[in-house]
């Protein structure tokens, strides 16, 4: 359909005006980042708290961990986020996230503070699945993809503002106030979101029984672009995670420049925001898929130069490595709202498990391979970039099977998709 708005949908009455449902979304999503950027500056005070080598990766573990528990619950959030609507959904997830982070903050040890962040990462899965569910509820096509670059937009100038704000809050008072900090946002950003109307009328709700949840998830898997969108997703969360679990250890040890750590990664995220703000003039132009195969080219041509430099030299040097991770990491940002978009287009009216499905895919397989990376870098960047250029080529198989050939055609889609969406 050519309307950017479901019909069902923009019957409902609702009180904000586009914008300011967009930046409330933002909001919800950056629930996520606020729980993961806020408190990287403190990896080292943690290290310290904990009796680790300061030179240990094993505090990263608190990431892989919330990525797992975002994964698991939103197999359970989805369908009943697609039964009793969107806002209940919400506020119940809010309420885990906050046990979580209050948890975090009182854990005695790194196995409880571990097991606070999986309950954390199962408050934050709740909040993702609504945010998008709700933009699927409302926006379609390329409109949605539009709607999706916007929320990264804002919702990106998290990583460029959190670890800044992080290190200054742990230079003033305890590291373990950092998360605090991030149960308090969660309280404000639930009193905000009352203005926001339910966006999953009654007559649109999905029956909870095992029967109807089966036949989403086989829909799901059936449904050819949005099971391989979710799998070439996987790929660009595992650069993404293995990224933020040792960004630290590289800027800081590897690279010998603690002190910087905190500009180092808001200027990298700084890039991931105008990288979501061009996505969205780009797809209106080009059309989504046009966008996909053009990002995915520079990706795989990017992360390939950087594989060869470092079987040349080994240890690149800063100026060389880190402004080239940060635009492969710009990649990510064009790639993955417009992944998401082209995953949920053709399955509207699972919107909530559907979103709830790709985002479990992508943040369990993320998580478990960006760990398995994370965990073998110490003194040498060479594993990190040998993966970004794997993983990239993995996503862009991935999303040439999701296309596939139109009928009659001999080449795979890529140019005159733009009629679709």
């Amino acid at each position: 359909m050519s309307s950017s708005v479901n019909t069902s949908a923009a019957t409902h009455r609702w009180t904000p005006g586009r914008n300011e449902m967009l930046a409330i979304l933002s909001a919800i999503m950056a629930l996520m980042a606020m729980a993961i950027d806020l408190m990287l500056t403190g990896f080292d005070e943690m290290r310290a708290a904990f009796g680790l080598d300061p030179t240990s990766n094993e505090v990263a573990n608190v990431i892989t961990v919330f990525f797992i528990g975002l994964a698991v619950a939103q197999l359970f959030f989805g369908p009943i986020t697609d039964r009793f609507g969107r806002k209940s959904v919400l506020y119940a997830s809010v309420v885990i996230y906050v046990i979580g982070a209050v948890g975090s903050a009182l854990a005695p040890s790194l196995g409880w503070l571990l097991v606070a962040r999986f309950v954390w990462g199962i408050g934050a899965a709740g909040a993702r699945v609504v945010a998008t569910a709700v933009v699927r509820d409302y926006f379609e096509g390329v409109q949605m993809a539009k709607a999706m670059s916007q929320i990264m937009a804002v919702f990106i100038m998290i990583p460029v503002v959190a670890p800044t704000l992080g290190a200054a809050i742990i230079a003033i008072a305890p590291w373990r106030t950092v998360f605090w900090a991030c149960a308090v946002w969660a309280l404000m950003m639930s009193a905000w979101s009352l203005r926001l109307p339910e966006s999953l009328p009654p007559e649109r709700r999905r029956r909870l029984d095992r029967r109807d949840i089966t036949s989403a998830y086989v829909e799901f898997a059936r449904t050819r672009p949005t099971i391989w969108y979710s799998i070439a997703s996987v790929f660009l969360q595992a650069c993404f995670t293995m990224y933020l679990a040792s960004s630290e250890l590289i800027v800081s040890e590897i690279y010998g420049r603690r002190e910087q750590f905190p500009f180092i990664f808001g200027l990298t995220a700084l890039g991931f925001a105008v990288a979501a703000a061009l996505n969205g003039r780009a797809v209106g132009m080009f059309g989504v898929r046009r966008v996909i195969w053009a990002v995915l080219g520079i990706l795989i041509t990017g992360s390939a130069v950087l594989t060869v430099v470092v079987s040349v030299v080994d240890q690149p040097s800063f100026w060389f490595f880190m402004p080239g991770i940060g635009l492969m990491l710009m990649m990510f940002m064009f790639l993955m709202p417009n992944m998401s978009a082209e995953a949920l287009q053709p399955v509207p009216h699972i919107a909530g498990t559907a979103s709830a499905l790709s985002g479990a895919c992508r943040m369990a397989g993320g998580a478990v391979l960006g760990g398995l990376v994370a965990a073998r870098i110490d003194t040498s960047v060479t594993p990190f970039v040998v993966a970004l250029l794997v993983f990239a080529i993995a996503a862009a198989v991935c999303s040439a099977i999701a296309v596939g050939r139109p009928r009659g055609a001999s080449a795979p889609v890529m140019a005159g998709t733009a009629a679709s969406n």
